[in-house]
């Protein structure tokens, strides 16, 4: 929504705009009340830019004749509430229901909170300049440290109100995004997607994979579990490997199996090596490992959903927690690495192999925000010509993007494709889906990269190239009539990543 808002104490109104985004628990009746949870952005030019705005919405059209909204957001390092609402009429149902007058109101008890630490703090300065405790540029330097309290608007103070304004939805624009923007979200299951898939036919692959990275020391960490069913009616077998990536000095590795494979309802067994719902154990070679997974988030669909359960394509990719805390011990020859809510994620592969060439990021944007890129060219005639197929799924905000998993690798009849240049040290991803692009570049320096061969099921070599700290720089701009930035992350060793070959 978009207007104006004036200030207190302020004769001329100032520019606002809201991008919000509400979740509800039930499904919205219009002759019913609903409430639902507003999180997004608050910007007011020249006095508040807050991208972690959250309040509540009032969703009564027919039974109180009203929508009514109540925000709370940070200004000059004060809090503040909007408090407004769309009367609701039969007479004018359009400027109704787009038009909202509201009130802004200091949040008094958060501000009361703030004042008394400062002024504690500022009492304690002056103490301990009467005790001579503290030399005169150490005074200087701690009541700047301390700060004076944020200046407000004139009329802000002790709850009063702070201005008034009106919002408007702007349809011209608006509506198309509005109206495509309603969710119906499944609740998925983290731990029924770590159960395994293979029903014994030859000639699959089916891998569980975890990473984390330290937040402590920057370690990554790689688990690999895979199962193999040769393609010539061999016995299936299982086999592994775990791998530390330590922010200085070499990769460290140690193989696991291969050994006969053993079926487990719940996830990976074998080799004296678990990976199942919330645990992860095992021993190679030096390594000795014992993790609990806290998933922190609904599973992501990198491939569309019915690929997962439905094999059609050559191989398919999940996340049943994109983003889960660690917490345990992985003992190697180097001592011991204790994690503490590592943040990391567990993933899984199922198909008939690797493909003929690939690329593939997990990175964790922070507050909750992930991104996921498969790149790959596939070994299936007629297809092994073509450019890499990219599979890519950003969840911002609780959204994923773009909203159709096969938008980015197939476009719209072809057209408009994503497009992935695979190499190293560094590969690119670039596309466009709707009014947003995205552009990411990853770097893979050679000493924090390790190479790992091993075979498909038909016996063809293949060799990984992974990095659990690795580079990426991303930028996500929308078009408002022209390209603006909407956010920009930069991982520096925390990005995981990985190129391989056939």
């Amino acid at each position: 929504m978009l207007g104006t808002v004036c200030l207190a104490g302020e004769a001329e109104p100032r520019r606002m705009r809201l991008d919000l985004t509400a979740r509800a628990d039930a499904v919205l009746l219009p002759h019913r009340t609903t409430q639902a949870r507003l999180t997004g952005r608050v910007r007011v030019t020249g006095w508040a830019d807050d991208a972690d705005a959250e309040g509540e919405l009032e969703i009564s059209p027919m039974a109180r004749r009203r929508i009514r909204y109540r925000l709370d957001f940070t200004a000059d390092g004060r809090r503040y509430r909007l408090d407004g609402w769309k009367s609701v009429s039969p007479r004018r149902p359009l400027k109704s229901m787009t038009v909202l007058p509201f009130s802004l109101n200091e949040v008094k008890e958060v501000n009361e909170v703030k004042e008394v630490k400062e002024a504690k703090e500022a009492n304690e300065v002056k103490e301990a300049k009467e005790l001579g405790e503290v030399n005169e540029a150490n005074e200087m330097k701690e009541v700047h440290e301390s700060g004076e309290p944020a200046q407000t608007p004139s009329g802000a103070d002790d709850g009063r109100n702070a201005g008034e304004g009106i919002l408007r939805f702007p349809l011209a624009t608006g509506l198309v995004p509005f109206l495509t923007g309603f969710r119906f979200p499944r609740r998925d299951d983290a731990d029924e997607h770590l159960a395994p898939r293979w029903d014994g036919t030859p000639g699959r692959t089916e891998v569980w994979y975890t990473t984390a990275t330290d937040p402590v020391t920057g370690t990554g960490l790689w688990l690999h579990h895979e199962l193999t069913a040769p393609t010539d009616g061999q016995p299936a077998f299982a086999h592994g490997w775990v791998a530390l990536f330590p922010a200085e000095g070499p990769v460290e590795h140690a193989r696991f199996g291969p050994e006969p494979w053993r079926p487990n309802g719940t996830g990976f067994a074998a080799c004296e090596v678990e990976a199942g719902p919330g645990r992860l154990r095992g021993s190679a070679g030096p390594f000795r490992w014992d993790l609990a997974e806290q998933p922190c988030s609904e599973p992501l669909f990198t491939f569309p959903r019915w690929s997962w359960r439905r094999p059609v394509l050559p191989a398919a990719q999940i996340v049943p927690s994109p983003r889960s805390a660690f917490t345990g011990t992985v003992v190697h020859s180097g001592g011991e690495l204790r994690l503490d809510g590592a943040v990391g994620a567990t993933a899984r592969v199922y198909g008939h192999g690797n493909a003929r060439r690939w690329g593939w990021l997990h990175a964790d944007l922070g507050g909750g925000d992930v991104l996921e890129v498969v790149a790959a060219v596939s070994t299936r005639p007629g297809l092994r010509g073509l450019p890499p197929l990219v599979f890519l799924r950003l969840r911002k905000d609780g959204r994923t993007w773009p909203r159709g998993a096969l938008r980015s690798a197939v476009g719209r009849a072809g057209l408009g494709r994503f497009r992935a240049r695979l190499g190293l040290p560094s590969w690119t991803v670039t596309g466009r889906a709707g009014l947003r692009r995205i552009r990411i570049e990853v770097t893979q320096p050679p000493e924090r990269t390790l190479a790992l061969d091993y075979a498909d099921p038909d016996g063809s070599p293949a060799v990984c190239r992974n990095s659990e700290t690795a580079d990426a720089r991303i930028v996500l701009e929308r078009w408002w009539g022209h390209w603006r930035s909407e956010a920009q992350w930069a991982l520096d060793g925390t990005a995981h990543a990985e190129v391989g070959e056939r």
